[in-house]
């Protein structure tokens, strides 16, 4: 399925920036199911300085320099990128948790390093006796690895309610356990945390997913948002994703942007300024099928 996305951002500030630096991740990247076909970024006011290449984890970025004094800052990223179905997988296939986790914990062991960076405490998600608990009864002894993420998935869920304005990107995963209440963001986060206490390796997803309007109802552009998910790791079958915000493995109208240890890591837009007092930030994002795929 091909698409298009148009991410805008737009920055105002009460008082003129001086100069500002920044490090966008707006460009989605490529992997075996998905190939970003084209993408272009435009700025108003245009960059003294741009560059661009990838970071730890093999995302795309792109990093900003202005040296124009400015009262607004708008970034437009313009993608179009093809995304295939995941083939079928047999969830009762993979193999047992535990065995899983007693093969992680040799240490340095090369074929699995990769995946054993995603077992640890990272700035925005943290492990705790909460979490364990949490997830237990998910994964009683044996259970194939796969079918406990998605019952684990399933429960999430089913017992949290999505919420906007309660949470904040640095909400402590043990609050969202508490309150049962947060967005996607939350959830991803709250599910990495529980699989990483049972030494499970997970990563964090950040992207877009295609909506679809009310029936009967025209889609409003520029009415989607940003969508967070999450990836778990098995032997044989490697990175599986889990969407926890809607119970289902994601297929194809789910869009890569970039991944990571956690939201910090895949902030569309980040860096610093000097000047500009108070700012409001406004983003509008717009999913839709490519109108012509024989242009992109």
């Amino acid at each position: 399925m091909k698409y298009q996305v148009t991410h805008r951002t737009t920055f105002a500030y009460t008082q003129p920036v001086a100069i500002s630096h920044h490090v966008l991740r707006l460009t989605p990247r490529s992997h075996p199911r998905q190939h970003c076909l084209r993408s272009t970024m435009t700025f108003d006011p245009t960059p003294s300085v741009r560059s661009d290449g990838t970071d730890y984890f093999g995302n795309p970025i792109t990093h900003l320099t202005i040296q124009t004094p400015h009262p607004e800052l708008i970034v437009e990223a313009k993608t179009f990128v093809d995304v295939m179905k995941p083939d079928p997988i047999s969830l009762d296939q993979s193999p047992p948790w535990d065995q899983v986790v007693q093969q992680l914990q040799r240490p340095l062991d090369s074929p699995n390093l990769e995946a054993q960076q995603f077992m640890y405490d990272s700035p925005y998600i943290t492990m705790d006796d909460a979490t364990y608990d949490f997830v237990r009864e998910c994964f009683p002894a044996g259970r194939p690895l796969l079918a406990g993420v998605m019952d684990l998935t399933s429960r999430i869920f089913q017992e949290f309610t999505y919420e906007g304005g309660v949470t904040e990107v640095s909400t402590p995963v043990q609050d969202v356990l508490t309150s049962r209440k947060g967005v996607c963001q939350d959830f991803a986060h709250l599910e990495i945390a529980a699989l990483r206490s049972l030494g499970v390796p997970a990563r964090y997803i950040s992207g877009y997913l295609l909506t679809h309007p009310p029936e009967g109802q025209e889609k409003l552009v520029g009415a989607d948002a940003s969508h967070a998910w999450l990836a778990a790791w098995s032997p044989g079958l490697g990175w599986v994703d889990f969407d926890p915000t809607n119970n289902i493995i994601p297929g194809d109208e789910h869009i890569t942007l970039a991944w990571g240890r956690d939201y910090g890591d895949v902030s569309p837009i980040n860096g610093f300024m000097v000047g500009g007092g108070h700012h409001t930030l406004t983003v509008s994002v717009d999913v839709s099928p490519a109108p012509h795929p024989s242009l992109v």
